[in-house]
């Protein structure tokens, strides 16, 4: 089959022949190299013993069998090469092979008693947790130099109010130019500029090697940003959509996020992989580009899960994700609201309330958004909004509907981080307030509001507590989105119902 694949060099040998394995196995090497080709070298051989210990060959395999994969043995294979050519005698080969049990039996025998075992459950978890907050800030600070040449002129912080697709876009020219090592790849992104425009220009701007399209292969995209961020590369791959990261969710999972806990912190996949997803996005959908699920990013360790909600605070949040992928090694998700990319107005047609400008550098560090920070987005003393995402202009709409119905002082919380979930500045932006309703877009089963609440009753909030959410659902198309979806009207009613 491999061989079948076109512009892949593929190449056959038996594993029990160490001497044209040798030969051959250099030969392709060659060829690599000289070609700048990848090329596949299929060694046919045998696997020793059962899967694992409980796994007895004997209860399926005949006798014969077994000893017929014995004699396949590349070790002996090459005893007997050496043998036929003189080189090293059968006993030779044998003390030689006695001689490295010996040293490997004397020096697991002689680390018995140092390795000192991990005490608790912060020293398991300290490759996943260990924070370099001072480094991270610093980072998110830094600005590249030349910003009026990759913005032809026309720096983003004087083009007046943007959308949140077009603050993305700036900051994402930003993070190009402060971070030479950073890549932008994925699915239409370079020379279409992506499907929303969010990485239109940056291919002109920073070059092929620096913005380039991939493959329509979610595996290939995130394994591509695996490799490079060993290399030394910062990677910032894109999901073309939320429902398509689940064709290859353990490239993150099983890959990425496991590095830095397995190796002890010694290596990491530090990444940001932005995603365009979550749902209401208009003319077309369906569940594989309205997707409101996003319980497997939550529940991987050390993974941070950034939801940018507003034009103002996206670029921040974006530094931040590339200062984490950068000075902690940490894999980041940067997920953008499709429905929001271009939206415009808050409370009415034409009021702008959904632009923002785009801050410049001398105020990054005063606006930073650092891991496990929320956001207060408007005050009030009655009842909290927690949300996030497209939650936040909801609430924002609900929030002046019950001001203008009972007079009631309603506080909006942009959640912003949902992994790890800001537990702890949640708790303090909702201090004194009476009621909380947590406004969560994604399903009642698997969402985020379970844990929301969880955290409140954990802290031992006094106050009452209520979550509205989506329902347990694929996203339909058409009107039929609408019924199984968090809607404003779903929220209100739930906000009086709390007020009452």
């Amino acid at each position: 089959m491999l061989s079948a694949l076109p512009g892949l060099d593929y190449t056959a040998v038996d594993g029990a022949d160490p001497a044209r394995l040798l030969a051959v196995a250099g030969e392709v090497a060659d060829r690599v190299r000289a070609g700048r080709r990848p090329a596949v070298l299929h060694l046919r051989t045998v696997r020793f013993m059962g899967h694992a210990g409980s796994d007895a060959e004997l209860a399926y395999r005949s006798r014969s069998e077994i000893l017929a994969d014995y004699a396949r043995d590349p070790l002996l294979a090459t005893a007997a090469v050496l043998a036929r050519r003189g080189i090293l005698a059968p006993a030779e080969s044998l003390a030689r092979y006695e001689q490295t049990r010996k040293l490997v039996m004397d020096q697991a025998e002689a680390m018995l008693g140092r390795v000192e075992r991990l005490p608790d459950a912060a020293a398991v978890t300290a490759p996943l947790t260990e924070r370099r907050t001072d480094r991270v800030s610093a980072a998110a600070g830094r600005a590249g130099a030349g910003r009026d040449k990759v913005f032809g002129g026309r720096l983003p912080e004087s083009r007046g109010p943007l959308t949140l697709a077009q603050s993305v876009n700036a900051a994402l020219h930003d993070a190009l130019l402060t971070w030479p090592q950073a890549q932008v790849f994925g699915e239409d992104v370079a020379r279409k500029g992506g499907v929303y425009g969010a990485t239109r220009g940056l291919r002109k701007a920073f070059g092929a090697n620096r913005v380039f399209d991939t493959l329509l292969d979610e595996q290939t995209i995130l394994g591509v940003a695996l490799g490079g961020a060993l290399a030394g590369t910062l990677p910032i791959p894109e999901i073309q959509y939320l429902a398509y990261l689940h064709n290859a969710e353990d490239q993150l999972r099983g890959e990425a996020a496991s590095l830095r806990f397995f190796s002890d912190g010694q290596y990491g996949n530090g990444m940001v992989v932005r995603i365009a997803g979550l749902a209401y996005q208009k003319g077309f959908g369906g569940h594989f580009h309205n997707d409101n699920s996003v319980a497997v990013l939550r529940d991987i360790p050390g993974l941070a899960l950034a939801v940018a909600s507003h034009p103002a605070t996206a670029p921040a949040l974006l530094r931040q994700c590339l200062a984490l992928a950068e000075q902690e090694k940490r894999v980041c998700v940067f997920l953008e609201p499709i429905a929001l990319y271009h939206t415009r107005d808050l409370h009415s047609d034409g009021d702008g309330g959904w632009l923002a400008r785009y801050a410049p550098p001398d105020e990054w560090a005063a606006t930073e958004t650092p891991l496990g920070q929320v956001r207060t987005v408007r005050d009030g003393d009655d009842l909290a909004l927690v949300t996030f995402g497209n939650g936040v202009p909801m609430s924002l709409r609900v929030a002046e509907t019950l001001a203008a119905e009972r007079g009631a002082g309603t506080r909006v919380v942009d959640l912003q981080w949902l992994a790890p979930l800001p537990a702890a500045s949640m708790l303090a932006a909702l201090d004194g307030v009476p009621r909380v309703l947590v406004v969560d877009e994604t399903r009642a089963g698997g969402g985020v509001s379970e844990a929301v609440v969880a955290a409140l009753v954990d802290a031992g909030y006094p106050g009452r507590i209520s979550r509205v959410n989506s329902v347990d659902s694929y996203v339909p198309l058409g009107p039929a989105a609408d019924h199984v979806l968090l809607g404003e009207h779903d929220v209100l009613t739930a906000a009086r119902a709390l007020l009452d």
